[in-house]
């Protein structure tokens, strides 16, 4: 029987000690150690009592080293019945990236069925080509890491058991409690690359987020940056938002595009040497020809439902039918022209990471 981690000891109780935070003692525990690693990014910025003492604890099992997280546990994922997770925070025009609300309702995927059909694309309207990675969701062997241990910034449980297939799609469910899921391709890790997913999210708690993300896989975020490419946050999953965190002071820019997010709909990032673009049904959204707000390291897919609790007791879920993955050559530009989205990425149009926490709960 798996043994009770830290995100277990979290929900039971709100004094932290050491051991409680133990690592298992069963060799190197790879969802538990990349589980510690983002709850201790996740809190970046947090200086409550309760924040600082998961910290104290995590850096005792030594969640601030470099080499906490060993290379062979982004080789590949652990594969099994569970799943992974990250955080899911993260603005502007001209070079820089925007808050403009982007196409609208983007392309008519959304009334489709999940399994079986595809909708309008990104990688069909620009031509990218056959897919590197796919996962079609046919069960859960497709080299994910599945997070084990506490949600995001230490609220509620990160469970394997949180996630599941049946007909080729994939099902995260969080409980009214905070029990959810996440799950990250560390193994498909990659600097610059294309990305895309076909996901739903049915009306439920509003402290559910559902998210499809990039994450630094030298887990050094904030300095890593991170891109959230579909974030969920409204509890009428009636817009769906994208931030893209960057430097050591987690600055960031951001988007919001209005859409039925209960329908089937097909989101898309391009990460490339000249700026990152996102997709919705095949059509841009948002962009940022900002380079000095780009990621520098290689990053990997991670898809999330994460709990910001807001005093409710709902339950959540997301469902996802398939996710695909290119990569870009170092020369490679970007799919569209254009120039970035509405807006910029000067300090009086960034946001801070208290600031979207806030307008998440």
């Amino acid at each position: 029987m798996r043994q009770k981690l830290v995100g277990v000891a979290l929900a039971l109780t709100t004094s932290l000690t050491g051991s409680v935070l133990a690592a298992p003692d069963d060799g190197v525990d790879c969802e538990w150690r990349i589980t510690a690693s983002h709850v201790l990014a996740e809190l970046e910025g947090d200086n409550s009592k309760r924040a600082k003492r998961i910290r104290e604890a995590l850096v005792s099992e030594g969640a601030d080293k470099a080499d906490f997280v060993p290379e062979s546990c982004t080789e590949t994922g652990s594969g099994g019945s569970g799943d992974d997770d990250q955080d899911g925070d993260s603005s502007g025009s001209g070079s820089g990236s925007g808050s403009g609300s982007g196409s609208g309702s983007g392309g008519g995927s959304g009334s489709s069925s999940g399994s079986g059909e595809q909708g309008a694309t990104a990688a069909e309207a620009f031509d990218w080509g056959e897919p590197d990675v796919v996962d079609d969701f046919e069960d859960l062997d497709g080299g994910w890491n599945f997070y084990d241990g506490p949600g995001h910034a230490g609220n509620g449980i990160r469970s394997p058991d949180a996630a599941s297939v049946s007909d080729g799609i994939l099902t995260i469910e969080g409980t009214g409690d905070g029990t959810t899921g996440g799950m990250a391709w560390s193994g498909n890790s990659q600097k610059y690359g294309r990305w895309e997913g076909r996901v739903k999210a049915p009306k439920g708690s509003e402290s559910y987020n559902a998210l499809l993300l990039l994450w630094p896989t030298a887990e050094d975020f904030p300095v890593g940056g991170e891109i959230d490419f579909m974030e969920i946050m409204s509890h009428d999953r009636d817009e769906v938002n994208i931030f893209l965190h960057y430097g050591a002071d987690n600055s960031q820019v951001q988007g919001k595009v209005e859409v039925d997010a209960t329908q089937w709909h097909n989101w898309a990032v391009e990460w490339t040497p000249d700026g990152v673009t996102t997709f919705l049904d095949g059509e841009q959204w948002w962009k940022t020809t900002d380079t000095s707000i780009l990621p520098p390291g290689p990053m990997h897919l991670c898809i999330q439902l994460d709990w910001f609790p807001k005093g409710d007791s709902d339950p959540g879920e997301m469902h996802v039918d398939w996710v695909k993955q290119w990569s870009v050559d170092e020369g490679e530009g970007s799919s569209t022209d254009s120039e970035g989205s509405e807006g910029s990425t000067d300090s009086d149009s960034s946001t801070s990471l208290t600031e979207e926490q806030n307008s998440k709960g």
